[in-house]
């Protein structure tokens, strides 16, 4: 690695949107363990199922006044803007989204409101703060991209061409904030990320449901024939590139993060079997590769997503450093290693917890 340290936009009072979730919170303790930033970060959360206090717990007993949370929906334009007002908010790193594709076939109108109007909130209030605002960094994905064949990479300047209403929402936002920045003179960076994994990420996702199911002996279920590709991103991998594109990027520019991991799904669930397996054995001794279960393929799956993030390693020095071999060990050690975390997850106890904390 070769990227600057110091920040080049001189942000003080940093809105991580949605940094309850999967990838925010990761991006908080990345910013807060590593030293990375000695502003204030300001967590703004609605708490939705897959958004956990708990991922932040002791961030939050240990480092306030420095880590602030705010419970607050980002389609509440009126709270958002108190937010801004009340701390001063000078640079925003939004993640906040609905982001499972399964969810968003059943109930498009939730991807709808949370990706596009909530980010429209985001930018109108940040655009109003005039010179007072720094930057706005939006976090989206390859799925805007559609589905590649059996070669070729995702570029920056590969059209969109979205196939579920998720990744038609992402890429609404992603076009929303790229306006803001040509319209307006919004400062604004944007990347676009291959499949992330790694520590906290909500159990209906593919490497978590599989460690977790497979620790039961229930079915790992995988789609059609196994075979969709993805390029996988350890999430400490990302978050440091983001963290990069923020501080090193140019304003205005897309950058793609990727993990430089290709490999089909069944293969991803048959390495999890594996690895349970060598470390902690099922009770029967059996195999668990035999509780592999193909099930009817998602509408409009996409074939493959593959990322070329030569744009980000040749001007800002940024690679990954996990291997997925490595990052996939690390995962799986530590999901069995947060029982309580999971048993949580599981129960919806955290859940329980925020409506005493917050309300419903």
């Amino acid at each position: 690695m070769t990227t600057k340290n110091k920040i080049r936009v001189g942000f003080k009072n940093l809105l991580v949107t949605g940094g309850c979730g999967f990838i925010g919170s990761n991006f908080i303790r990345y910013l807060i363990d590593k030293g990375n930033f000695s502003g204030r970060i300001i967590n703004v959360d609605k708490l939705t199922y897959a958004g956990n206090p708990e991922n932040l717990a002791d961030i939050a007993s240990d480092f306030a006044p420095g880590y602030i949370f705010q419970k607050v929906d980002i389609c509440d334009a009126a709270k958002l803007e108190e937010v801004f007002s009340q701390y001063d908010v000078d640079a925003v790193c939004h993640f906040a989204a609905e982001s499972h594709v399964d969810r968003s076939i059943k109930t498009p109108g939730d991807f709808i409101q949370t990706n596009i109007i909530g980010t429209f909130n985001l930018l109108e209030i940040a655009k109003a703060r005039g010179d007072k605002f720094k930057l706005f960094h939006h976090v989206s994905t390859d799925e805007v991209y559609g589905s590649l064949g059996a070669e070729g990479l995702f570029r920056e300047d590969t059209p969109y061409r979205p196939n579920s209403p998720y990744s038609a929402s992402k890429a609404a936002s992603d076009h929303l904030v790229r306006a803001y920045y040509k319209t307006f003179g919004l400062p604004a960076t944007i990347s676009n990320c291959s499949n992330n994994y790694g520590p906290y990420q909500f159990p209906e996702k593919l490497i978590p449901l599989m460690v977790l199911n497979a620790l039961k002996g229930k079915p790992l279920p995988v789609y059609g024939d196994g075979k969709n590709v993805r390029d996988w991103l350890y999430v400490e991998d990302h978050c440091e590139a983001i963290w990069t594109i923020m501080n090193s990027g140019r304003t205005g520019e897309t950058y793609n993060v990727g993990g430089n991991a290709e490999i089909e799904n069944i293969l991803i669930v048959q390495m999890i079997c594996d690895i349970l397996d060598e470390i902690k054995p099922a009770a029967d001794v059996k195999p668990r590769r035999q509780l592999i279960t193909f099930v009817q393929d998602r509408p409009g799956h996409d074939r493959r997503y593959a990322i070329d993030f030569a744009k980000l390693n040749t001007e800002l020095g940024w690679s990954p450093h996990e291997s997925f071999k490595s990052g996939l060990r690390k995962t799986v050690e530590w999901y069995l290693n947060q029982k309580k975390w999971v048993e949580n997850i599981k129960t919806g106890a955290y859940q329980k917890w925020i409506e005493e904390q917050y309300g419903s």
